[in-house]
C-alpha cells in the first residue's frame, strides 16, 4: 500500500515535466490550409472558418493558412455577393481579433486572385513556405479545403 501512495505521489509530482499543458489538456494545434477564391460557388472557405471559429472557441490553437487565390479572403476588396447569408472577410478578421494566426502565401499575393493590387486588410498577413512548412511539422492536424 505504502508503495503504490509513493508511486502516485512520484506520478503527480513528475506529471508536469512529463507533459506540456497542451498534451495535459488535450489541446492541438490545428492548421487549415484554404486554396480556392472565398466566394467560388461552394461553401468550402465558409466551412473551414466555421470549423476554425469551433475549434478556437475551444481552446485549441488554430493556424490558417491562404495559398492560390484563397488569399483573396484577407482584402476588404472582396465583397460578399447578394444574397449571401454570410461575410467570410468579416469572419476572418474575428478570427484574427480572437487570436486565430493567419498568413498569406507571398508568391500567391502577386499572382493570384481577383482583386489583384487590392490592400489587405492586415500588414502581417505576408507569409512564405517556409511558415507553412513550420506550421505543417508543428500541428497536430492539417485540414485543406
Amino acid at each position: 500500500k505504502k508503495k503504490l501512495i509513493v508511486i502516485l505521489l512520484l506520478t503527480l509530482f513528475f506529471q508536469p515535466f512529463l507533459y506540456s499543458k497542451e498534451e495535459a489538456s488535450n489541446t492541438k494545434k490545428v492548421l487549415i490550409i484554404l486554396n480556392d477564391y472565398p466566394y467560388d460557388g461552394s461553401d468550402k472557405s465558409w466551412n473551414a472558418l466555421r470549423l476554425a471559429e469551433k475549434l478556437n472557441s475551444e481552446k485549441h490553437t488554430v493556424r490558417i493558412f491562404l495559398i492560390n487565390d484563397s488569399i483573396d479572403l484577407a482584402k476588404d476588396a472582396t465583397k460578399k455577393p447578394e444574397g449571401s447569408p454570410y461575410d467570410l472577410v468579416k469572419m476572418l478578421k474575428e478570427l484574427i481579433k480572437d487570436g486565430v494566426k493567419v498568413k498569406a502565401c507571398a508568391t500567391c499575393m502577386n499572382r493570384c486572385g481577383k482583386h489583384k493590387n487590392e490592400p489587405y486588410f492586415t500588414k502581417n498577413i505576408k507569409g512564405h513556405m517556409v511558415d507553412l512548412s513550420n506550421w505543417i511539422i508543428t500541428s497536430d492536424k492539417v485540414v485543406n479545403f
